[in-house]
């Protein structure tokens, strides 16, 4: 029995006379009604003290007309018959701790605004019986605003500050303990009121009670088409688990990418990587498909000790206005681990527990082993329900990229060499997901449902966004800019995945003036960006020194079309089909146009790769991988040097050391893939040597190469063999 509730005819917060609690008298009580906005919930107020939770609470009590709860004033001080301060003086840190959450595990109400004390979270039982039937909202304070109110409250130390601790390392610790509560995180700025805070929390809650206001379509789909709506509405998970969607599209956010104000975003100026993804990712994933607690816990596992640096994805400065995005520091050394070290942990905790699924996956080169290496490290219980199947072009990728993709090869993760190129490959993905006799056969069979892995899932796409806005708040933080002052990034594509994450990034409130695609002998996009003709007639991929970018079919480009066209499904879908038909599609010239104010576009020949590679090292001794080089040559040509570019080095250069060698004009190059590292390793360069690239070198796991013809049937037979040796088959 709570002890206390609301009396059916006063609203009142009566106390129930039978607990002990019973004598407590709340100071200040409303009057209230069933709040739509709170549905019977208590609306809790977590935070450090000195943010403000009383009096926001008062606040929220008045706007919300609902009960305010402060467990300092109406129900620590009345059970004890004594001050907190007195109380702490009293017993010291350990017991008062045990007390407090002894009184709050006592403690029950609905449908009010509660404020906790700062140290409430402290004590597990009491959260996790305080957070049923409650929304918990943490009122995100800078740690040297809350310094400063203490300082000013005249406040010398809080609950758990031992001897020789300063306040703000007390503050620190507790910031990873309130996010483990959370429900809704507010971000509240220096200057903010009490006024402004109240607004901000019920507008969190308001979209924390509102899932159906993110729902997803599918690129195909216009917003206003009625026949989509009346399907069955999609939404975060769903575009995850699925991959793609069901006529063919691609899953994007109905309501577009969420606008992060300026203040928010410079907040997170001198935030780490980790926390400034999960504040991005947050705002993206609505708490009923992924809650923040369990998000939070995700982040801290991909971008963990799993990376060479600890800042995850450092910016560099290059020489003159170019600075260096390096996305090579994860367990592959390609930018890919940057989403696929997060990925897999979100997928396999939105899929339901009753069936199997297999991932299929196409790579152009670091794509395969960042997906197997990923993927392998979910839990041993995951792993069994969860499979992985990559397709790349035997010939099309890198010694060492192919290394790394069959050594990562595990029980629940296969690769299979094809003797084509990577638009067969991701060709044959989405005929085998539109195979509905395939995909019935296996799930009837094996109880296996297809998923991908590809940026074409949204779950793989949209961390992309974080280490974009990433850098241009670590250029805010070195003091190379203000914030506000615009940036360019230069970005090495094929499949347009990375610079659709940098355009979603601008969406969002980064200032990001304009988006160069740098392209190398395979130019296709930049062909289309200049002209808005896709033309792929009479077009053959050629094998380049980046083949992480030779792709002549943009997938990722259906979204950014999508989007620049106010969400014309029917456009896209005839542009895509006439593409797939006819072979070349021609943009409408007011579509054409808008593309060409966020996007310019030019292309490197491999003379000019190289030249690059030894041009840079001799002038500053750092070694660009051969996509890196690339967009350090167009970078050159098309940026107007008024503002930095940040240009994303997508791959560590020893995934490419017979071609580094040979820009570097070093002899004897027919050394085994180790013994290459080491030659490079011997001129001390910059960025230093790869250590998990060195460690999977020196690995002595099954490097068992199976590779088949160019056909789709054949790709199935091989599929159907893996899932049948991966799962159970269904009687």
């Amino acid at each position: 029995m709570p002890l206390f509730s609301l009396h059916s005819t006063t609203g009142l917060l009566r106390p129930f006379m039978s607990k002990p609690l019973a004598r407590i008298k709340l100071q200040k009580l409303w009057k209230s009604t069933y709040n739509i906005l709170l549905k019977g919930k208590n609306l809790i107020l977590m935070g450090p003290p000195g943010s403000g939770k009383t009096s926001v609470g008062k606040i929220l009590g008045h706007k919300l007309d609902c009960p305010v709860v402060d467990v300092d004033d109406d129900v620590l001080e009345k059970k004890w018959n004594m001050s907190v301060s007195e109380k702490l003086q009293d017993v010291g840190d350990e017991q008062f701790l045990e007390e407090e959450g002894r009184v709050l595990l006592n403690f029950s109400t609905s449908g009010s605004v509660i404020s906790l004390t700062g140290s409430n979270p402290l004590h597990t039982s009491s959260m996790e019986h305080a957070r049923k039937n409650a929304i918990v909202v943490y009122l995100d304070v800078q740690t040297q605003d809350i310094i400063d109110r203490l300082e000013c409250m005249k406040v010398d130390r809080i609950v758990g500050q031992r001897s020789g601790a300063s306040i703000g390392d007390i503050l620190q610790k507790r910031k990873n303990i309130y996010k483990k509560w959370h429900d809704v995180r507010v971000l509240c700025q220096a200057g903010d009121d009490i006024e402004t805070v109240a607004d901000k929390v019920i507008d969190a809650v308001n979209r924390y009670q509102k899932q159906d206001s993110e729902a997803f379509l599918s690129t195909r789909s216009s917003s206003s088409d009625q026949k989509a709506r009346e399907c069955k509405t999609k939404y975060f998970s769903d575009a995850v688990v699925e991959g793609l969607a069901s006529d063919g599209g691609l899953y994007i956010p109905e309501e577009g990418m969420p606008k992060i104000a300026a203040g928010d975003w410079e907040r997170l100026i001198r935030a780490t990587y980790a926390e400034r993804a999960q504040v991005i990712l947050e705002r993206c994933i609505h708490p009923a498909d992924v809650p923040a607690i369990i998000l939070g816990e995700i982040i801290e596992k991909a971008y963990g000790e799993n990376f060479d640096c600890n800042k995850i994805a450092p910016v560099r400065h290059l020489v003159g206005n170019q600075f260096i995005l390096e996305l090579f520091h994860g367990p592959t050394a390609s930018f890919k681990d940057l989403a696929l070290q997060f990925m897999p942990q979100i997928f396999a905790y939105c899929i339901p527990k009753t069936c199997n699924y297999v991932i299929l996956v196409a790579t152009s080169g670091d794509t395969g082993s960042a997906v197997l290496d990923g993927f392998g490290s979910l839990s041993d219980i995951d792993k069994q329900r969860i499979g992985v199947f990559c397709l790349y072009p035997e010939n099309g990728i890198s010694p060492l990229q192919k290394y790394q993709i069959l050594v990562s090869q595990g029980q629940n993760r296969q690769a299979l060499g094809v003797q084509s190129d990577f638009d067969f490959c991701q060709t044959a993905i989405k005929e085998i997901f539109n195979n509905a006799d395939f995909t019935g056969f296996l799930t009837a069979e094996y109880g296996t449902i297809l998923s991908t892995a590809n940026s074409i899932n949204w779950g793989r796409l949209l961390p992309q966004v974080v280490y974009h806005a990433s850098s241009y708040l670590d250029l805010v933080s070195q003091g190379v800019i203000s914030f506000g002052s615009p940036v360019d990034v230069c970005i090495p594509t094929g499949n347009f995945g990375n610079a659709l994450a940098a355009v979603y990034a601008k969406q969002m409130g980064i200032p990001i003036r304009k988006i160069i695609c740098a392209s190398n002998q395979n130019h296709i996009l930049t062909d289309f960006i200049k002209t808005g003709h896709y033309d792929l007639r009479g077009r053959k991929l050629q094998l380049s020194y980046s083949p992480s970018i030779d792709i002549l079919k943009s997938s990722n480009l259906e979204r950014y079309l999508h989007l620049i066209s106010n969400g014309d499904g029917q456009l896209v879908k005839e542009f895509y089909g006439q593409l797939q038909n006819q072979g070349h599609c021609q943009l409408p010239d007011h579509v054409f146009q808008l593309l060409q104010q966020d996007l310019i576009s030019d292309w490197c020949s491999e003379k000019d790769c190289l030249a690059a590679i030894h041009s840079v090292h001799s002038a500053t001794g750092y070694i660009l991988d051969p996509h890196t080089a690339v967009a350090k040559v167009v970078a050159d040509r098309v940026q107007d040097r008024t503002c930095p570019v940040i240009i994303s080095s997508t791959a560590h250069y020893s995934k490419f050391a017979p071609v580094i060698l040979q820009a570097l004009k070093i002899e004897d190059l027919k050394r085994s893939p180790l013994s290459q590292l080491h030659i490079l390793d011997s001129f001390h360069p910059l960025p230093p040597s790869h250590k998990q690239l060195l460690n999977t070198l020196k690995m002595k796991e099954n490097t068992e190469s199976k590779v088949c013809e160019a056909d789709s049937d054949t790709v199935m037979g091989h599929m159907e063999s893996f899932v049948q040796n991966t799962f159970l088959k269904v009687f």
